[in-house]
């Protein structure tokens, strides 16, 4: 079984940073979808590379089952790791759904971090964060979090009822959040 914590939160609350402390620091994986997605659809020899592509290109979303593939085909490449961080998913219903039922019975999932920031401090990051990403403008920001808005927090509540989220304050300096991050991962690995 492998161990599975959910990274949540608005574009630009900083998923990908603290991720990357975590993996550098604690033993975790960091796994994000998207960036698994846009790899498989450049792989040479790819059976889901042109169907991704078209998905992509349509602005639809890519099937659940060929995300929770990749996602466990890197959690197999990796299974001495502490755990897997999962940036950015489950994104909606769909999405939890089909991790679900393909993934259920294979993962120990600790629990969700929610890295919690007001939406202006988020798209402002996203604005000037200079990555180079086609989808860091504010028309796509606003799309981005009104998508944020109506179908991944309510998943957010979902593991909130069912007590699984860890939210930190991501608007503070990315030290301060990762120590809270560090206590988190503390708490829930003594358990």
């Amino acid at each position: 079984m492998y161990n599975v914590v959910f990274v949540l939160g608005p574009p630009g609350s900083g998923k990908g940073t603290i991720c990357a402390q975590i993996q550098e620091n604690l033993g975790y994986v960091h796994l994000s979808a998207g960036d698994l997605l846009r790899a498989e659809r450049e792989r040479v020899g790819s059976q889901f590379g042109a169907l991704i592509e078209n998905h992509i290109k349509n602005g639809s979303i890519v099937p659940v089952e060929i995300t929770c593939s990749l996602l466990e085909n890197a959690m197999i490449a990796s299974k001495d790791a502490n755990g897997f961080l999962i940036d950015g998913f489950p994104r909606n219903e769909d999405n939890l759904s089909g991790w679900n039922k393909q993934m259920g019975g294979k993962v120990n999932e600790q629990f969700v971090l929610f890295l919690s920031c007001p939406v202006d401090v988020c798209i402002d990051r996203c604005l000037h964060r200079g990555q180079g990403r086609t989808d860091d403008n504010v028309d796509s920001l606003k799309k981005r979090v009104e998508t944020y808005n109506h179908s991944t927090f309510p998943i957010i509540e979902h593991f909130g009822k069912l007590g699984m989220v860890r939210e930190v304050n991501s608007e503070r300096p990315v030290a301060e959040v990762y120590n809270d991050v560090v206590e988190v991962f503390t708490a829930a690995n003594q358990k």
